[in-house]
């Protein structure tokens, strides 16, 4: 997610919530309250879907019904409660959905076959899934979620894949100009093909959860991954070992703002500490050789505050994620076709947007990262649309 220009977001395991500014120019024409969002089923099943809108406004934490309406959720104690049922119906296979979406920074979850199970607690904070839990209410449903702020600068929308893989879906918006814009969409199997290669992967074959019939659920990230103990915490450390000598004799450039070419950071290495100076040669920053979990989380030692700091460490996460650091001394590159290639890699990145339509992911937290998230943004939006699509076979683009 990016820091800089579009969604600033954070994602905990329990009392978190979406939290997100936009950092751009309010639109030439007035953004409305509500846009509306067409919810389409083509997934193929014939599971009851149903809908939630949630998210944060003006500071307060809540949900949306179906015509936009924005509800706080309630104060609880310090013992999680039941929220209030804030589910909106779904579309039956083939059909789709019309509903109001409002001005929020949030996520709009959607389920097969079951309703989630959401608590609140303290000061009407919700408890969200966290299904890497293996007690979490929810590890046995099938649900996902795409993100999205809309508000007097427009819309951002975008699927993810950053706490988990799991039931495919496209997401997009259509500008006043008539424009479609959409993203998201798998190749033909691409579903499967994500399950199966990841299964087939040595050190990488026990992210996947299965559902009571054996079926897969989704698969975590390797994030999730490292803090359950279903992936080998040290499976970068050949990778991070490697950096780590190359720039104790060379010197990283980091150039981490596109419209910023002569801003740059350099860092060299002594010891397990990477420091970056300007160019000036005054200190920036430092850095402790990065364990795997804070690589795949994109936090921790490669924590990222809304800064010149955390410009480098969203560049060093991608660099690490995507094996790129060895490539070049100047980072971030910019060829996608060189990423992932290194034997040492985020495998489950790699396998994700090998399986996009548009090559486009949210497969870590900062893979905007010379503009590879699946994210779609227009300042004067007139609708959005979500689209479930199948679990094997060709999924049909928006409006296709």
């Amino acid at each position: 997610m990016s820091l800089t220009r579009k969604i600033i977001g954070t994602v905990a395991a329990l009392t978190a919530t979406l939290s997100a500014a936009v950092v751009a120019t309010p639109s030439a024409t007035a953004v409305p309250d509500t846009i509306p969002l067409t919810i389409t089923n083509d997934s193929g099943r014939g599971d009851q879907v149903f809908i939630y809108v949630l998210g944060e406004t003006g500071g307060q934490l809540g949900y949306s019904d179906a015509q936009g309406t924005f509800h706080a959720w309630p104060d609880a104690g310090s013992v999680p409660e039941p929220a209030p049922d804030a589910s909106i119906a779904g579309p039956a296979n083939g059909q789709d959905v019309t509903i109001q979406l409002p001005k929020l920074s949030g996520r709009v979850y959607f389920s097969y076959g079951s309703k989630l199970d959401l608590k609140i607690v303290n000061d009407g904070r919700l408890v969200q899934p966290a299904v890497q839990n293996p007690s979490d209410p929810n590890r046995n449903i099938l649900f996902n979620w795409t993100e999205y702020t809309l508000n007097d600068s427009g819309l951002w929308i975008n699927s993810t894949q950053v706490d988990f893989f799991s039931a495919p879906y496209q997401t997009g918006l259509r500008s006043s100009s008539g424009e479609l814009k959409r993203t998201g969409m798998l190749k033909p199997d691409g579903w499967g093909n994500v399950v199966s290669a990841l299964s087939q992967q040595d050190g990488w074959d026990g992210l996947a959860q299965a559902g009571p019939d054996g079926s897969v659920l989704r698969v975590l990230s390797p994030g999730h991954g490292v803090g359950t103990g279903q992936i080998d915490a040290n499976i970068l450390s050949d990778y991070v070992d490697r950096v780590w000598s190359k720039y104790s004799s060379e010197t990283l450039t980091v150039v981490p703002y596109g419209d910023q070419p002569d801003k740059k950071f350099l860092g060299t290495v002594s010891g397990d500490t990477m420091t970056f100076t300007d160019t000036s040669g005054a200190v920036v920053t430092t850095f402790p050789k990065p364990s795997g979990e804070s690589i795949f989380g994109c936090a921790g030692d490669l924590a990222a505050p809304n800064n010149d700091i955390g410009a480098i460490a969203r560049t060093l996460c991608a660099g690490f994620n995507r094996s790129s650091l060895l490539d070049s001394t100047t980072q971030p590159t910019q060829d996608p076709a060189g990423f992932y290639q290194d034997p040492v890699t985020n495998y489950y990145a790699k396998y994700i947007h090998q399986q996009m339509a548009d090559g486009k992911a949210y497969a870590f937290a900062f893979d905007d990262v010379v503009a590879q998230e699946s994210l779609v943004h227009d300042g004067d939006p007139t609708e959005a649309f979500i689209q479930l699509d199948p679990f094997a076979g060709a999924a049909t683009p928006i409006g296709g």
